[in-house]
């Protein structure tokens, strides 16, 4: 794909085509096991993509905040689970009886004191929201340790919730060579969970998993669903992982070298004017630089600050002109959605469409 001539640097684009084939891709995969696609929609928090998911056969969104539940209830997704421990005060309980009497909504919970403040927070309308118990699977972030799920879903019965499955993050999987060990730990903690919960009288219909590098490798015996977010755009550290191609990348970022420098005792490299205020700044420690160039696979964002990009430049490559507009793949492509108001929809070397990160910044 070219960068079109109209559009002006550092900006977001999305390929339709490659978006379109990953979605299709991951949806007919995940039912072709027999389990259901609930995409994590923080990625991207956009309308647009949501309603492609859908239509592709999703049971349902993901995301990580009440806010961006209301973005997508509004725009008429009947079926969203809020995946994170929330700790419910009076003026998210509110929010919550709004959302849980227009759509199904579900929530995580991951503590006894949670369950016992959302359910008293609720009052009568507690009923109405499910509750899905976080358990840690590895990645010792948030989560409880299968062994104690039931006393948390006790808690959250007698708080008033209903209590009706388990759910668990593998982000351990986010590191060389860990996808596989990410998914059998994974099956291992949500089986485990389910069974002691039944075992206990509770009747649970989701095992809910699956993060981007380890949802086509979840077993249908392990889970009832997956919820991987980042697989519709790819970004360099799904390149990095193995768990992307070069021609599934579906975002970048046009950018313009404004610098270069070429010989000399300094490295040879360039500065694109796309800083960490449009590629955001993550770099696991595992990484080998702050992004990828999508045409030049050798290249590194060697170091990032506000607005410059620096780029180490392959030896045996011919340095890029000034005022030449490359691709840059973020490491992080959550994060970089989350910086723009809008991203450019290209297609066939032109702009067809621009769509607005309609849920960016509802972080409460």
């Amino acid at each position: 794909m070219t960068i079109p001539a109209d559009i002006e640097t550092p900006e977001i684009l999305i390929d339709r085509d490659v978006l379109a084939r990953n979605i299709t891709r991951m949806a007919e995969t995940v039912g072709g096991k027999g389990l259901q696609l609930r995409p994590h929609a923080k990625t991207h928090k956009m309308t647009e993509i949501a309603r492609l998911q859908l239509a592709a056969g999703a049971a349902g969104l993901t995301v990580a905040t009440l806010g961006e539940a209301e973005v997508f209830a509004a725009d008429g997704v009947q079926d969203i689970f809020i995946a994170y421990p929330l700790w419910v005060r009076p003026a998210q309980a509110e929010r919550l009886r709004r959302l849980a009497g227009s759509v199904a909504v579900s929530v995580g919970v991951d503590s006894a004191e949670g369950a016992a403040a959302m359910g008293a927070a609720l009052g009568d309308a507690a009923g109405l929201v499910e509750v899905l118990l976080e358990i840690d699977s590895g990645h010792h972030r948030s989560g409880v340790l299968p062994e104690d799920a039931v006393s948390v879903a006790r808690t959250a019965t007698n708080a008033g919730l209903r209590v009706t499955g388990v759910f668990t993050f593998p982000g351990h999987s986010y590191a060389p060579g860990m996808a596989a060990a990410a998914a059998r730990q994974e099956g291992t903690a949500l089986t485990t969970a389910a069974g002691l919960l039944e075992a206990a009288g509770f009747r649970i219909s989701r095992l809910s998993g699956g993060s981007t590098p380890t949802a086509m490798l979840t077993a249908p015996a392990q889970a009832t669903e997956v919820r991987p977010g980042v697989y519709v755009f790819g970004d360099a550290q799904q390149l990095e992982l193995e768990r992307c191609a070069p021609e599934d990348i579906a975002l970048t970022v046009a950018a313009t070298v404004v610098s270069r420098h070429d010989g000399g005792a300094a490295p040879r490299r360039i500065v694109l004017d796309s800083g960490s205020k449009i590629l955001g700044g993550d770099r696991p420690a595992w990484t080998t630089g702050f992004g990828r160039l999508l045409d030049y696979p050798d290249a590194r964002v060697s170091a990032l600050s506000e607005h410059h990009a620096t780029v180490q430049w392959p030896a045996d490559v011919e340095l890029p002109a000034l005022g030449e507009r490359l691709r840059v793949v973020p490491n992080h492509v959550c994060v970089a959605v989350n910086l723009v108001d809008e991203v450019a929809v290209v297609s066939g070397g032109s702009v067809v469409d621009r769509w607005r990160v309609a849920a960016r910044c509802l972080n409460r």
